[in-house]
């Protein structure tokens, strides 16, 4: 039995130690796992601690990453901070990179997008939505989606682009409006100010984000754009709420505090037909 090698950048990451503990349970693969530390990352997992974004046009490093067979790219620098000028000052050294795998041989290259590739959006995401993004996270992904699938498009190389929705899970370490509620319940804060609450997302758990993450990138038959997200929208205050039950925080929720942010559309979801196929098989 062959067993392939799957190289997980940004490995000790929000996503990636997820990701890396997923892709570990599959006897088939052995799992290599880069990034600066590595607190997070499974035992059984080799750990490599390489700045593959400054060796990114290096002729060695796809040797001194082990020469994966299989590359899921999720290393990306400050992601909860949308305007950060490292998003637009790591970009071409991403997208190297990745030329670098393709250039050594990477049959199959898993890259991690964002539904901010879009910009504003009402309704329904598939993967011919046009791209208008907004933010400079945005706009640096969805600007390497586009310099990744222009190289590759005569080379022979895999390429799953997954787009992920709203997060939740891991909620100390998500930054999101769910860490905000159980650090404000943790100080014994009674209420909550909130928005009206009203806007619908789509919300999909990490840990689930993690196994369809490890179950696109380790299949080839479906390619392309593939939203990763629970194609189901929910709104941002029945989610709170039902945050606080699983968690029995004492908090509450005052809506309409706070007013929605101008650039939120009312509703917004993945859709989920390619993503269902692959995890059903």
């Amino acid at each position: 039995m062959t067993i392939d090698k799957i190289l997980v950048t940004g490995a000790n990451g929000y996503i990636g130690h997820h990701v890396a503990e997923e892709l570990s349970q599959n006897k088939d693969l052995q799992v290599i796992a880069v990034d600066f530390n590595k607190n997070n990352i499974p035992e059984n997992v080799k750990y490599l601690n390489i700045d593959i974004l400054n060796e990114a046009t290096s002729k060695d490093l796809y040797q001194d990453l082990d020469c994966p067979d299989k590359v899921v790219h999720l290393a990306w620098q400050d992601g909860f901070n949308h305007y950060a000028q490292s998003h637009v000052n790591n970009l071409i050294n991403h997208f190297y990179f990745l030329k670098n795998m393709i250039d050594s041989g990477v049959k199959s290259l898993t890259v991690m997008g964002t539904a901010h590739e879009i910009g504003y959006h009402e309704g329904r995401i598939t993967a011919e939505t046009p791209c208008n993004p907004l933010s400079y996270y945005g706009i640096a992904k969805n600007t390497l989606r586009q310099l990744l699938f222009a190289y590759a498009k005569d080379k022979d190389v895999k390429i799953k682009w997954l787009r992920a929705y709203y997060i939740t899970g891991d909620d100390k370490n998500n930054h999101s409006v769910f860490t905000k509620l159980l650090e404000a319940d943790e100080k014994g804060q009674e209420e909550f100010p909130f928005v009206k609450g009203t806007n619908q997302f789509d919300f999909i758990d990490i840990k689930d984000l993690a196994k369809m993450i490890a179950k696109a990138s380790t299949q080839d038959e479906i390619t392309g754009i593939i939203n990763v997200c629970s194609g189901e929208p929910v709104s941002l205050k029945d989610k709170a709420e039902e945050f606080i039950k699983e968690h029995h925080l004492k908090i509450k929720l005052k809506c309409g505090v706070f007013p929605s942010r101008k650039y939120d559309s009312p509703v917004v979801y993945g859709d989920a037909t390619l993503i269902n196929k692959i995890m059903e098989k």
